[in-house]
């Protein structure tokens, strides 16, 4: 094998620079959103965190800032539960394209009662998937003015065990917390694997890619304070979960490599490695329920009617 032809393994603590490319990170202020807008900062590209709240922002960008030398990090103001809001929003970004958007902002409620979006959207479905969705269709003319920009969608290894209701995507008859969340992050997976399906039919360049962060726990995440601080006592009493699971820092990983590796492709799905729960990343099979087509079509048109927006419709 000629030395030209050599790809050297995936390393995620070497990763390829990407000087001069601009990633938008949503929820890049904490949890694993943070862990990939630090790890992307290290590749010398311009990293831009997505966040709700001005102050945990700044905080975050203060973190990776410290952590990485010469960092080009910034933030924009994005509320996914708004979708009014997110056409300023993408315009406030002030670029001229991007290479890649990681989809992970989320909204994980662990108690009744059933919330809204000031949209009247169920507030994870809204959050989670919704505003997903609708951000897509801004950022679709920056996305295209690159030349081989991604969509990665963050899910979640909780969705694995899920199906849609299309009749109830709401949880408008059967609302349950941690279901209704599973449901939400199921429905943005089969966005992206959509996403891509169409971008493919209309000859795009823009790519999509969907990953799971597996079992990622706070207590098995170093600290980074403000942003995160874990506990001596926590530190040991998640030492059993080690054994299978990992830190928000390793959740980050798939995502990161979604977004760096040439040999990603669109439409594939990429989790950890150990059981899809702990390890570095790798393309898994896509799980049989999100190649269902009768749920994915469905799934897109009742978005498109809920957002008023098409991220497929757009020319280019």
């Amino acid at each position: 094998m000629s030395s030209a032809s050599f790809t050297p393994p995936w390393n995620v603590q070497r990763l390829p620079r990407a000087d001069g490319r601009v990633f938008l990170v949503t929820g890049g202020n904490a949890g694993i959103g943070y862990f990939v807008a630090e790890q992307l900062s290290g590749t010398g590209a311009t990293v831009v965190l997505g966040c709700r709240n001005p102050a945990r922002a700044e905080a975050a960008t203060a973190s990776i800032r410290a952590r990485v030398a010469g960092a080009r990090v910034r933030a924009v103001r994005l509320d996914l539960a708004d979708l009014s809001s997110l056409e300023t929003a993408v315009e406030s970004m002030d670029v001229d394209r991007l290479d890649a958007v990681v989809h992970n902002a989320g909204v994980a409620l662990d108690d009744p009662p059933r919330r809204e979006t000031g949209d009247g959207h169920e507030l994870m479905f809204g959050t989670n998937h919704l505003g997903h969705f609708a951000l897509t269709r801004w950022l679709m003319p920056l996305l295209s003015a690159a030349p081989a920009a991604r969509v990665v969608t963050m899910g979640s290894f909780a969705a694995k065990s899920e199906r849609i209701e299309l009749n109830d995507l709401q949880s408008r008859t059967d609302y349950r917390p941690k279901r209704t969340y599973g449901r939400s992050k199921l429905a943005q997976m089969y966005f992206g694997i959509e996403l891509d399906r169409r971008l493919r039919a209309a000859g795009r360049t823009v790519t999509s890619v969907v990953v799971h962060p597996g079992g990622a726990l706070d207590s098995l995440t170093p600290s980074r304070p403000p942003v995160h601080t874990r506990t001596t006592g926590a530190r040991l009493s998640a030492a059993p979960a080690a054994l299978l699971l990992q830190g928000k820092h390793a959740g980050a990983w798939p995502a990161v490599r979604a977004v760096l590796d040439p040999a990603v492709a669109g439409g594939q799905l990429w989790g950890p490695r150990v059981f899809g729960l702990s390890g570095e990343p790798r393309q898994e099979p896509i799980w049989s329920h999100l190649a269902d087509a009768s749920v994915a079509a469905p799934l897109w048109e009742a978005s498109r009617d809920l957002t008023g927006a098409d991220p497929g419709a757009l020319p280019g």
